[in-house]
């Protein structure tokens, strides 16, 4: 058996899957297209028995729980700067939040002693073989993996080159998102503040390690927008979100002019990931790439419980990567896609269409009965899998 796998993407499920492969006496390889770990981002969070229980069993819990940020509450304001609505940390932040730069940083060095990384590279070519699957890279080498696991998010190329182009998997949920950073001039406290117009959220919320820091974020309605995601100016996106909130008031004109300095801009549409198998011969998929949404799917928690089960499975098939494969969709496709489906009304929630919309969002989550009611509600979502305890299992105890 060639213990020799290739994962592609160095985010989230691209190393907690290679630590798990590495515990199981795999060789990982991780190529990134980056050109080193992404800093930075916005906070990601973790709720529910499952996410606890995988994160506990890395040994992640207790370096994790030394730098949450302590979750981020949301309030939302008139125009003028009036509070309409107060939502609590845990809503947003569940039972552990982390920024995203904080988490693959830490993944990184969990799963170096074991793991391969090539930075600055991407997969352009799979050929499968007999006992393996020949893999040409950017850079034009060429290299033998027994197996290639596509953990490269929402835009995987790993599924476009296995499975097929994007737009037959990938569906525009009729929101866009936006992220950067800048100073914290607004003097926001803990937490975010945010203000809506008719399909647009405009929000800011202050670093809670550098109070001179802060991070815009902005959702705006529109559909599918044509645009260049490679392009290292991006120009076009920025152009994009400005046009959008044109007009508005609150700080969004300062917010704006903030934008066209940032230097590390995050754009996307909020999408869903829907595919029908998640596996074609010696190629799989993990996390956002098989079964993702943009925000508000619980997608980092999914994706961490996912890169356990895969790693566990292959281990326990002894070289049967179909049988793995098979098991793994079976025991995680129902639990990933309950997940997934908080994130098809994500943006309706932080920018409804309408401006009755916006009113009524205000006035129901100031019911503490209904907000306690979404939170369980949550928390029940995340922990719909039962994770067997792969190192307990003797056939493949010791490695």
């Amino acid at each position: 058996m060639n213990r020799n796998v290739l994962i592609s993407g160095a985010s989230i499920a691209g190393p907690a899957l290679a630590y798990w492969l590495g515990r199981h006496g795999f060789q990982p390889t991780v190529v990134e297209l980056a050109p080193a770990l992404r800093q930075g981002g916005q906070a990601v969070d973790f709720r529910g028995e499952a996410h606890l229980t995988v994160l506990e069993r890395m040994g992640l819990l207790p370096g994790l729980r030394r730098i949450q940020t302590g979750g981020s509450p949301m309030r939302f304001v008139d125009e003028r700067g009036r509070t309409l609505l107060d939502l609590p940390a845990e809503f947003a932040g569940g039972e552990i939040e982390v920024l995203r730069g904080d988490l693959a940083r830490a993944l990184h060095e969990l799963s170096l002693p074991r793991t391969e990384y090539v930075f600055g590279d991407s997969i352009v070519g799979l050929t499968e073989t007999s006992d393996g699957v020949r893999v040409t890279f950017r850079s034009g080498i060429s290299r033998d993996f027994g197996l290639v696991i596509g953990a490269d998010g929402l835009h995987s190329n790993v599924r476009r080159l296995a499975f097929g182009p994007e737009e037959d998997y990938v569906s525009h949920l009729g929101y866009y998102a936006a992220t950067w950073q800048l100073p914290n001039e607004l003097g926001v406290g803990k937490g975010s503040v945010g203000y809506n117009a008719p399909g647009r959220l405009a929000s800011v919320g202050a670093d809670h390690r550098d109070p001179a820091r802060a991070g815009a974020f902005f959702v705006f309605a529109a559909p599918r927008l044509s645009y260049d995601r490679h392009d290292p100016e991006q120009q076009q996106q920025k152009r994009l979100i400005s046009d959008a909130f044109s007009g508005l008031g609150w700080e969004v004109p300062r917010l704006l002019r903030s934008l066209h300095e940032a230097p590390d801009l995050y754009f996307d549409s909020i999408s869903r990931a829907d595919v029908a198998t998640w596996s074609t011969g010696r190629v799989c998929l993990v996390g956002d790439a098989a079964c993702g949404a943009t925000i508000g799917g619980m997608g980092t928690g999914s994706a961490i419980v996912a890169a356990y089960v895969l790693a566990g499975e292959l281990a326990r098939a002894r070289g049967d990567h179909r049988a793995a494969f098979a098991r793994y969709e079976s025991r995680l496709r129902t639990y990933a896609e309950n997940c997934q489906a908080g994130g098809d009304r994500t943006g309706k929630f932080l920018a409804p269409a309408t401006a009755t919309g916006i009113r009524l969002r205000n006035t129901l989550l100031s019911r503490r009965l209904l907000l306690n009611g979404m939170l369980k509600l949550g928390e029940k979502v995340s922990s719909t899998v039962t994770l067997p305890d792969y190192a307990a299992d003797p056939r493949h105890a010791g490695r």
